[in-house]
């Protein structure tokens, strides 16, 4: 199974994304949008995973002692770069509690054989994927200017940034993607507080 550590975003910043969404969609036919219910800020991914593993990955998460952060949804960009774009994002800005998670999210899945992560913590939004392409940040040896997103670029470069709201995360969740020809399907396996 497929699993990864998320927080949900607010319904009310959800519903500004899709419309902001709907009005840019038409730039970029040719992408994969990620469908509304489906957004999350990924705190890590972990890959596929044995069934048996999803208990031990549970009961680590359930000893994390972190506070709520407070999240701002503002602005975009894409991976690795504008010229060579695979993903377009919406950008979040974070209180550090959120950056302080995510290592102590990575920090508890490494005994239990889940590689730490070798890059500092980049939370954002993924909204779009080029087709068939990774949705990684890095850079690969494939990345060359393409123009996948280029109208997209050239009208939202046209209006002001854009301004999603602001929201307190006080929970994350483990998911599983189960992987489809409509796209990824997410289901949350368990909940955890921040107090």
């Amino acid at each position: 199974m497929r699993l990864f550590i998320a927080l949900d975003i607010d319904d009310a910043i959800g519903e500004r994304i899709a419309r902001f969404v709907t009005g840019v969609t038409g730039f970029a036919p040719e992408v994969r949008w990620s469908r509304p219910e489906s957004l999350h800020v990924t705190l890590k991914f972990i890959g596929e995973q044995l069934e048996p593993a999803v208990e031990p990955i549970k009961a680590a998460l359930s000893t994390i002692e972190a506070s709520p952060a407070e999240i701002h949804f503002r602005g975009y960009g894409f991976f690795p770069t504008a010229k060579s774009p695979r993903v377009f994002w919406v950008g979040i800005e974070a209180d550090p509690q959120l950056a302080a998670l995510a290592r102590e999210i990575d920090e508890r899945m490494a005994p239990l054989g889940i590689p730490k992560e070798d890059r500092a913590f980049s939370p954002h939004l993924t909204l779009a994927r080029g087709a068939g392409r990774s949705g990684s940040p890095r850079r690969h040896k494939a990345d060359v200017p393409n123009r996948t997103f280029q109208r997209l670029q050239e009208k939202l470069a046209a209006l002001p940034s854009p301004e999603f709201g602001t929201m307190t995360a006080r929970d994350f969740f483990l998911y599983q993607s189960q992987q489809s020809p409509k796209g990824s399907k997410y289901t949350k396996l368990a909940r955890f507080d921040l107090k």
